[in-house]
């Protein structure tokens, strides 16, 4: 055997004796390790917690540290202390890209000696020595303060503090009161916060990326519409002509993004009729995300929509009305898609030379060539890769930042991580929708590969714990840090029994719920606002006549429709920054189950709304709230006001417990908004 001399272990290593006290753990959001970016939006606060211990009893302090990517100084904000080793912080970034950010931390040696010669103090059991302890930490201070204003400061309450440190023995009650006003000075506390030791403090690891988008992918409002419908006296023929007058529509309704399915030329190979029929008859339009055609593929128009020149004029239309244009990008081509003579071996062939059509069995889409993201060989992958890139560049090009990308998970996910951060590089500016109605891992991973935000399972979502549940898994675990929801009651795809069976009140329901729940959120009109719809088959959520295969026309001046609520709930929205965000979303319980209550308050506690949903839409329901005064920032002692935002009504409630009413014949919800006067208190 080996002597104990050949061996080495680590057991025999050399102790690191300097190592700090401190350590600093879990800062979220962090995800998957930092390899892919937190993200926050322009003008919005970005939210970091993390846990900070030490052994023993002392103080600590904690900072929060950021700044650009390539800057070389940090900016930094002091972390609060929530209990329990928690701290937390806040910061706004001020431009778009990508930044960073890391905690700092260290015993907080002043505020532990402190907090241990008050108590001391109070409890009458403190000497001269307990205080003289601390004169070396006012000593460091002095040494340390870089500024002459907070030097001075200290040095005087240094001086201060010594003419009393000898009365501590039997201390009086006029020396505890100096004592503790000179040692709980904000300005102490600030100064002393501003005061690292290079040796004692510490940092978490890397620094974790954040990326920080446009504001409008944070809070935004989206209308779809087909553009090749038409819509009666406001734009009869159906092209991009007439859209100018739709975009004037949907800002007069509130809407601040339009999203248009794919206007490129629609193949003739395969083409589907009426309600998705495998054969077309003569005139039928085709299915839009069937693209391309001998008039091109995914960088060109259709001609019957018209063409750049009229493209060019709708996007200046929608800046002068403070609206933003989304696209639709599908990823895949029709048979007669350029793509499919140019670059066969960009498609999956079967045995017999033929290209494989898209299935989702026992569905099938002959209309439609899935792109074979991983090709044999490498140089048609790149390929490939940098012609779909290139689709992005063209429109961006075109003036459209924003686009809503057609079933994400059906792609390769290493191309959309290559994708994103291409893009992330020359356009920060861009904002894309995964329209990815799949497992829940899947689609949390393509939020953190990038996609600004994401289609959700909102629209099966009815009785009120399922709805709870699900806002909870949102705003309150990790997904809130990356993963941002855009709420939809309804899509060309998706018509579901809450709207096929509940009549008026369930439409407005589920609006108001998507609205006032997520910052983001949008609806497929005319259909919607008009409640115009018939299930393909009973049991189905396809619309029988879909847009999707032949061409409507809408009446949208109809006087039922919903026009108006919606344009007042858009007005809220705007006006209230509680609802511009997700993650202070609260539930609060009510003793009927058929009525759902939930509150949101902006960040700085100010604005609070509370929005409360008879989710039956035939029956009046009551309940009684337990409202979470407290938590809402409010004083539990003194009356506050509701004042419901829908119909103007204001109400004073008092205490927890309040009873709602309400009646889906009417309106069947509230969204109120709270306020509590406060009255000052004299001296």
């Amino acid at each position: 055997m080996p002597s104990s001399d050949d061996v080495t272990s680590d057991v025999d290593a050399p102790a690191d004796f300097d190592l700090p006290r401190v350590v600093i753990a879990y800062v979220k959001p962090c995800l998957d390790a930092g390899e892919h970016a937190a993200k926050c939006a322009l003008g919005h606060m970005m939210h970091v917690q993390a846990a900070v211990i030490c052994d023993g009893h002392d103080f600590l302090k904690a900072d929060l540290l950021y700044r650009r990517r390539g800057e070389e100084e940090w900016q930094h904000t002091p972390m609060k202390s929530l209990g329990n080793d928690l701290y937390e912080g806040d910061f706004t970034p001020e431009a778009l890209g990508y930044w960073e950010y890391k905690v700092k931390a260290a015993i907080d040696r002043f505020t532990s000696w402190r907090d241990g010669l008050i108590k001391k103090l109070e409890a009458g059991e403190c000497t001269p020595i307990d205080g003289e302890i601390g004169l070396p930490i006012f000593e460091g201070m002095i040494k340390a303060c870089n500024r002459s204003p907070d030097r001075r400061h200290i040095e005087h309450v240094n001086s201060e503090l010594e003419l009393l440190i000898g009365d501590f023995g039997d201390a009086s009650k006029e020396v505890i009161d100096k004592t503790r006003a000179l040692l709980l000075d904000p300005e102490v506390a600030r100064i002393n916060h501003d005061l690292w030791t290079a040796s004692e403090t510490v940092e978490s690891g890397t620094p974790l990326p954040l990326f920080v988008d446009p504001a409008r992918a944070a809070f935004s409002a989206w209308y779809e519409f087909f553009p090749r419908s038409r819509w009666e006296e406001i734009a009869p023929d159906g092209n991009l002509k007439d859209c100018l007058p739709r975009l004037e529509y949907a800002a007069k309704l509130g809407f601040d993004v339009v999203y248009l399915p794919p206007i490129h030329p629609i193949g003739e190979t395969f083409r589907k009729g009426k309600n998705n029929a495998l054969h077309a008859e003569p005139g039928d339009v085709g299915c839009p995300w069937a693209i391309g055609s001998k008039h091109g593929g995914h960088k060109a128009i259709h001609p019957d929509l018209g063409d750049f020149k009229d493209f060019a004029a709708l996007v200046d239309k929608a800046k002068e009305l403070d609206i933003q244009i989304a696209l639709d990008i599908a990823l895949q081509c029709s048979p007669d898609h350029p793509y499919v003579r140019s670059n066969p071996e960009w498609f999956v062939h079967r045995p017999d030379g033929t290209i494989q059509y898209a299935e989702n069995p026992p569905k099938k889409y002959q209309d439609i060539y899935p792109l074979n993201f991983e090709c044999a060989a490498q140089e048609d992958r790149e390929a490939l890769w940098e012609e779909l890139k290139s689709i992005f560049t063209f429109w961006i090009g075109k003036g459209v930042t924003i686009f809503r990308v057609d079933n994400p998970h059906t792609k390769s996910f290493r191309f959309w991580s290559w994708l994103i951060e291409d893009l992330r590089r020359e356009h920060p500016e861009v904002i894309l929708l995964a329209e990815a109605f799949t497992r829940p891992h899947i689609m949390a991973h393509l939020a953190a590969i990038g996609f600004n935000q994401s289609y959700t399972y909102f629209a099966w979502r009815n009785a009120r714990e399922e709805l709870d549940q699900y806002m909870t898994e949102l705003t309150k675990g990790d997904l809130q840090g990356y993963y941002r929801p855009n709420f939809w009651p309804n899509t060309p795809d998706i018509y579901t029994d809450a709207l096929q069976y509940n009549g008026r009140a369930g439409y407005i329901q589920r609006f108001i719920l998507a609205a006032t729940l997520t910052a983001n959120y949008g609806i497929y009109g005319p259909c919607f606002e008009l409640m115009e719809g018939i299930p393909l088959k009973r049991g189905r959520e396809d619309y029988l006549d879909s847009e999707k295969y032949e061409i409507q026309t809408w009446d949208v001046r109809q006087r039922h429709s919903l026009g108006t609520m919606i344009r007042k709930i858009n007005e809220i929205r705007k006006k209230h920054p509680a609802l511009q965000q997700n993650r202070t979303y609260m539930h609060h319980s009510v003793d009927n189950p058929k009525m759902y209550a939930y509150s949101k308050t902006d960040p700085s506690g100010t604005d609070i709304i509370l929005t409360v949903v008879n989710l039956d839409p035939w029956q009046t329901q009551t309940g009684t709230i337990d409202l979470q005064i407290q938590e809402l920032g409010l004083r539990p002692d003194l009356p506050y006001q509701v004042h419901d935002l829908l119909t103007g009504k204001l109400f004073e409630w008092r205490g927890w417990r309040n009873i709602v009413s309400l009646d889906p014949r009417d309106i069947p919800a509230h969204i109120f908004h709270i306020t509590q006067h406060v009255p000052e208190t004299g001296m």
